[in-house]
């Protein structure tokens, strides 16, 4: 793959965005730090780096409004995510989460391979629990397996730079769904070998996020997947943090507006027809919500995200 230009993981760090407005905003949290987010319009990105080094040039900690799954071929140093230090070893893959706070303190001749994607582009079937943890999870990526990884993320990069047609979108999906499944297989592989002492808590997280893709719709109330799954309100909520960070309410209402999102870059159906299918009453309730969590109304957000232009900066 081509060497990145000039700015795209930038001089100053390892994971400058490519947005409007120098690709940042401060997040809703108000927490100081920078988040960085996609471009409008540009829901999946690659990112290749050759032999990278930033000696003297440390970006600040700063938060994703995206996923990022990191595959690292050579080079060494390290990087922190949310205070945990974690070598860069090559001939591993890493996922970092939305909302997690990185930098990349030390880097030299880091040759890398960045996917960032946004929720919405992921499949329905494909793990979600990997993406409702916390991130940072390191595997090892089998030597037969690296090149097939570079290869996909050719691809998936190819088909990000040519004009989109009427099936961009769902190859864009399918190879990051792609990326995803492998991760899980290689995760999987690695817990078999290495049992982790937070395995029942892991596990549960799993089962919860399985019936969270069932029922997110009908049940927006955390007392229902506590009894589905038979364990107490609070145990549940207890082990849903340690693992994602998260309580399970939060949980619940991000797989909602999630589903929103999607059906708001992929569809036709109107806001309140939108708000419906994901389990509000009330079209101006689910509007405020959405906006809240995106900091974006429905429509604008579906402007942006269809690369229009949003132009509009009401409720609905």
């Amino acid at each position: 793959m081509a060497p990145i230009p000039p700015g795209e993981l930038g001089p100053t760090g390892g994971c400058a965005p490519i947005a409007v407005d120098d690709g940042r905003s401060h997040d809703p949290r108000d927490d100081g730090l920078t988040l960085d987010r996609l471009a409008p319009g540009e829901p999946v990105q690659v990112l290749a780096l050759r032999d990278w080094s930033n000696a003297g040039s440390v970006r600040e900690p700063h938060r994703h409004d995206y996923h990022e799954l990191l595959w690292i071929g050579a080079g060494s140093g390290h990087h922190l995510l949310d205070g945990e230090r974690i070598p860069v070893r090559p001939g591993t893959a890493m996922l970092i989460g939305r909302g997690q706070v990185h930098v990349f303190e030390e880097a030299r001749d880091v040759t890398a391979i960045a996917l960032r994607f946004r929720e919405e582009v992921v499949l329905d079937d494909t793990p979600g629990w990997l993406l409702a943890g916390r991130g940072g999870r390191t595997v090892s990526v089998p030597a037969t397996e690296g090149a097939r990884l570079e290869e996909l993320a050719a691809m998936l990069a190819a088909e990000t730079r040519r004009p989109p047609d009427r099936r961009s979108a769902e190859l864009e999906r399918h190879l990051v769904s792609v990326a995803l499944l492998w991760f899980e297989r290689w995760y999987d592989a690695m817990r078999t070998e290495r049992r982790d002492a937070d395995d029942a808590e892991v596990q549960l997280q799993r089962r919860f996020a399985t019936l969270l893709e069932g029922d997110f719709a009908a049940h927006h109330d955390a007392a229902h997947y506590a009894d589905a799954l038979a364990v107490p309100a609070a145990a549940l909520s207890r082990a849903l943090s340690r693992v994602t960070g998260r309580a399970t309410k939060e949980l619940i209402l991000d797989r909602v507006m999630l589903e929103a999102a999607r059906l708001l870059r992929y569809s036709d159906l109107t806001i309140g027809e939108i708000a419906h299918r994901v389990g509000f009453g009330d079209q101006l309730y689910f509007s405020r919500a959405f906006k809240r969590r995106f900091d974006l109304a429905p429509m604008a957000y579906r402007h942006e995200a269809r690369g229009e232009g949003s132009g509009m900066s009401m409720d609905a």
